[in-house]
């Protein structure tokens, strides 16, 4: 599979730390790896066996979206729809989701268990057609909420901790487990969105007006002055030279931890 090309768009809800029209160049990278593996069939009592894939710390499994889908409550037909599972993101870029079990159902077709966008921890089922043959991501972001730090790590060591500005009382960055979607390169990199910014799976509740849902981003910012401290609106922002060595270090897919 090729790189999907180069696009450029406008921010606008991108993030939900400004409301300002910003030219992006999108940058994705295409997978290269073997299946995590064969599905299991059924144990002897009936019941499909799950196998877990992804622990969301030093081992996770991630996979671009091939094919638009329903994501299931439980995987099997009849389930209940939770959302729609797209080949793209809102801004254009191929969608990637982290895998993080396997099963098969009576027919023996696979299916995998996903993490998805949106409010909240969110996770799901689709067929294993949806997707493409997956490849292995060994780090780790956590967010600190309370000691306003953000720490990357790689097999469970780790690589970088520095201070970050995070979302007021009023409009929090949300707590939960989420994964990097997008890695985009303002136009202007002394602009309010720094010299590089990041695209998260995680959603606010208070900027859901926003254009694109409100989606929660992790870029620089042209006030590093205010660093730490409750300074948006829910975003996550680190000084240029941090998000310069956070861009060298952080593959996407990588799990996310806000706590």
């Amino acid at each position: 599979m090729t790189s999907p090309a180069d696009r450029t768009r406008s921010l606008g809800g991108w993030c939900v730390c400004a409301g300002a029209w910003l030219a992006l160049a999108l940058l994705a990278a295409a997978p290269d790896a073997s299946r995590a593996g064969q599905p299991k069939r059924a144990s002897s009592s009936g019941a499909p066996s799950v196998k877990r894939l992804s622990n969301e710390r030093t081992r996770t499994y991630v996979a671009y979206v091939v094919k638009s889908a329903w994501v299931l409550r439980k995987p099997r037909h009849r389930s209940k729809a939770l959302t729609r599972l797209r080949t793209r993101t809102y801004y254009g870029v191929a969608e990637r989701v982290p895998l993080l079990a396997r099963t098969s159902d009576a027919l023996g077709r696979t299916w995998y268990q996903i993490r998805y966008p949106g409010i909240g921890s969110r996770r799901g089922w689709v067929r294993a057609t949806a997707v493409a043959r997956p490849h292995l991501v060994r780090t780790q972001l956590v967010i600190d909420r309370r000691r306003q730090r953000i720490r990357l790590n790689r097999r469970g060591k780790l690589l970088l901790s520095v201070s970050v500005g995070i979302g007021t009382s009023g409009s929090p960055t949300p707590r939960g487990r989420y994964y990097i979607r997008e890695r985009v390169r303002p136009g202007n990199g002394n602009g309010i969105y720094g010299a590089l910014a990041f695209g998260t799976s995680a959603y606010s509740r208070h900027r859901t007006d926003w254009p694109g849902g409100g989606q929660v981003g992790i870029h620089g910012t042209d006030q590093p002055a205010l660093i730490p401290g409750l300074i948006s609106n829910g975003c996550v922002r680190l000084r240029n030279r941090d998000i310069r060595r956070l861009g060298r270090r952080l593959p996407l897919g990588t799990p996310l931890l806000i706590k």
